[in-house]
């Protein structure tokens, strides 16, 4: 059984790790958070089910199997639309957050999707009103910063015991997301940042895994990988993060955010594909990875 390192019911995250960790492996899940607290939900003009369309829901769900496997397994608790985890803490928005500075701003946070988004998918606004720096940092500090130094340590525990970490962050989009695309959609696209946060040898793995179950998938291209990819990927330094994102029609209903009939039968096909990918880089002796 795997050993839940949980140990405040009031951390904004889960890490499970396996009885034996096989070759450095994490897959996380920094979306698909859905504990609502009341003080939120009452700042709030969107009711709960609205709020919940940001959600990557169930993507927690899908990788619990990898600790099985002998991967560990990050997920966030705290719901997107509060926090977001895949962005910078100082990716902030002016029209979110009262009295910041509008400074440059990066796509996303135009978009108002910055670390306190301002939007829920389709454009809904989240907040009446701006709120204080002091709530946006009080967020930050209670949410942001926890998952990424639970997020560092891991890295840094997998390197030092396996001379590696592979990190595969996991996503999911709207089935519109890539209305625009000609020709067949792909099911899954695979972020890299275009070779910059994963060596070939890894994203050609996680690209074989999923093809493997008879899904396409597509590299880079509407997501390349956003901040967690940028900030942690360092192949030099044998640490690899790739994003995966599924296609959510594949798995629920996206009107009623609920599981599809046939879920169980996904759920197994994604569990065979982190089975394929839980030992990556593990030598003939289970310990060390070999150098590159």
């Amino acid at each position: 059984m795997p050993r839940s390192a949980l140990s405040q019911p009031d951390l904004p995250y889960v890490v499970t790790r396996p009885r034996h960790w096989l070759s450095g492996v994490i897959f996380a899940s920094p979306h698909s958070g859905h504990d609502y607290p009341d003080w939120f939900l009452q700042g709030t003009r969107l009711p709960i089910q609205t709020l919940r369309s940001s959600e990557d829901a169930f993507i927690d769900r899908l990788i619990a199997p990898a600790t099985a496997f002998g991967a560990v397994t990050l997920a966030a608790r705290i719901p997107r639309c509060i926090v977001d985890l895949n962005r910078g803490a100082d990716e902030i928005d002016p029209l979110v957050v009262r009295g910041v500075p509008r400074h440059p701003l990066n796509q996303r946070t135009l978009a108002g999707l910055g670390v306190i988004p301002r939007v829920v998918s389709q454009g809904r606004v989240i907040h009446d009103r701006q709120i204080d720096r002091a709530e946006a940092d009080r967020r930050i500090d209670a949410c942001w910063r926890p998952y990424h130094a639970a997020l560092s340590g891991l890295i840094a525990q997998a390197r030092a015991r396996f001379g590696q970490a592979i990190l595969i962050d996991m996503h999911s989009m709207p089935h519109d997301a890539l209305s625009h695309l000609q020709g067949t959609r792909p099911d899954m696209v695979l972020g890299n940042r275009h070779g910059l946060s994963a060596a070939a040898r890894i994203s050609d793995a996680v690209s074989a895994a999923v093809e493997a179950e008879g899904w396409t998938l597509r590299r880079n291209a509407p997501f390349s990988g956003a901040y967690i990819c940028s900030a942690y990927g360092r192949p030099a330094q044998n640490v690899h993060v790739v994003q995966l994102e599924i296609d959510r029609s594949l798995y629920m209903d996206e009107a009623t955010i609920t599981p599809r009939p046939d879920f169980d039968d996904f759920a197994a096909r994604i569990a065979r594909v982190i089975g394929r990918l839980s030992g990556l880089g593990q030598d003939q002796s289970g310990g060390r990875v070999a150098a590159e």
